[in-house]
């Protein structure tokens, strides 16, 4: 959420720099409510300097005593007139993204998006080298035909090597964040509930992405980013501890709203996955510094998979809603011949602590300040093992499992086709 003190003095700057992102700024809307809201405020002190005022004096005639009761009734009504418009205020302001950092290219969506660098070449096959949906398959690793029996599309069903190679790499990710990046690892609830899901920006914009629980104040978590974020919500951390980095692994569930007909063939986007999330807690003159290093963090895991990537920065008008600057890691897909996303590490600044009211104490006696929150992924399991499957794969049906990742499959070097479920 947005500094309403710097909005009221920044109302035409906010303007510009949220029109970068496409939003359109309702300003007289927000000029009425704040106005209406400093109108209350100041009559409320001349009631209230008034009633003081007179309780230090003996009001014994009735004229005065009904007069005194008046102005507590005026007081009360406008307390509660005040109440109203900063709850609509409130969400008004709710409903505004953040603003983008300087840094961020400026245009309106991703084709503005700019190439920051490319690591590895992709592979060159002396064959056609095969989608993962037609190569899970037919190495007896993938049944999407029965997971959509068991419980409708975009839903994963992985069997033998295939489910072996998912646990794996979840393993595999986590001991790399915690035993040479320094995170703390975190095995969070899967559900949380709607304060949560504002404190991170879900609520209440995206709320059609989310499967929530009937009759309950429950959601499923769309990414570990909203229970791990939420440890500190309404918390002071002591500044000498920051930065505070915690990695997790924890399935995800989205609707996907509005991604009908988009990456319908295979396990690329689904309702239900797996994610190891990197989420740092930070102060704000180090924060962009600790966003490069999350970046590091997260392309690690691709090179020791041998997989070729690229990173790109987000322009403007494709960041995602709480996000100041935002960076993309893509992953090469011989399948779809492309690199796509496998990682998206974003600061937050101070946008998501002050709507989950996380801050830090700089120093003894000092004042308490709003941290920075980041947050990435670590990697998307399921794309992670699309691109594994994808270019690792060779000319007789077989996939090479990268030499790094063997020691957590029982030193297995090879999937072979193996009997179907």
């Amino acid at each position: 959420m947005l500094d309403l003190t710097y909005l009221r003095e920044n109302t035409e700057a906010a303007r510009q720099r949220l029109a970068h992102r496409g939003f359109s700024l309702d300003v007289e809307t927000f000029q009425r409510l704040n106005g209406e809201r400093k109108t209350l405020i100041t009559d409320l002190e001349k009631l209230q300097q008034f009633r003081n005022n007179a309780s230090r004096e003996r009001v014994e005639d009735d004229e005065k005593r009904n007069e005194l009761k008046a102005v507590s009734q005026q007081i009360k009504e406008k307390t509660e007139a005040r109440r109203v418009i900063e709850e609509q205020l409130s969400q008004f302001v709710a409903t505004i993204p953040n603003l983008p950092d300087p840094a961020v290219p400026i245009g309106p969506g991703e084709e503005q998006n700019v190439e920051v660098r490319r690591v590895g070449e992709p592979p060159r096959f002396d064959f056609q080298p095969k989608a993962h949906w037609d190569l899970g398959p037919a190495l007896g690793i993938m049944d999407l035909e029965r997971a959509t029996k068991i419980t409708g599309s975009r839903f994963p069903l992985l069997a033998g090597a295939g489910a072996r190679l998912e646990r794996a790499l979840i393993n595999f990710m986590l001991d790399i964040h915690t035993k040479e990046h320094g995170y703390k690892e975190i095995v969070p609830p899967f559900m949380a509930n709607s304060r949560s899901l504002f404190g991170t920006s879900q609520l209440p914009k995206f709320e059609e992405d989310l499967f929530k629980v009937r009759d309950t104040d429950y959601y499923l978590i769309p990414t570990a980013e909203v229970p791990v974020t939420n440890i500190y919500r309404d918390d002071v951390i002591d500044g000498e501890r920051l930065p505070v980095k915690f990695t997790a692994y924890t399935p995800c569930f989205r609707s996907e709203a509005g991604s009908y007909g988009k990456d319908v063939r295979g396990i690329f986007r689904q309702h239900q996955f797996n994610k190891v999330e990197l989420v740092k807690f930070t102060k704000p003159v180090d924060s962009n510094a600790e966003l490069e290093s999350l970046v590091v963090n997260a392309e690690e895991i691709l090179k020791r998979l041998e997989l070729s990537y690229r990173v790109v920065i987000h322009s403007t008008g494709d960041m995602s809603f709480a996000a100041s600057k935002s960076y993309d890691i893509e992953v090469w897909l011989p399948g779809q011949n492309a690199y796509r996303e496998i990682s998206s590490c974003s600061n937050f600044e101070d946008f998501q602590a002050r709507r989950a009211n996380i801050k830090f104490r700089p120093g003894a006696g000092e004042k308490v300040r709003l941290v920075h929150t980041l947050n990435g992924s670590g990697l998307a399991i399921g794309r992670t093992w699309i691109a594994i499957i994808e270019n690792h794969q060779q000319k007789d049906g077989t996939v090479v499992i990268p030499e790094k990742l063997r020691p957590y499959l029982d030193g297995q070097s090879q999937i072979r086709p193996e009997t179907v479920i």
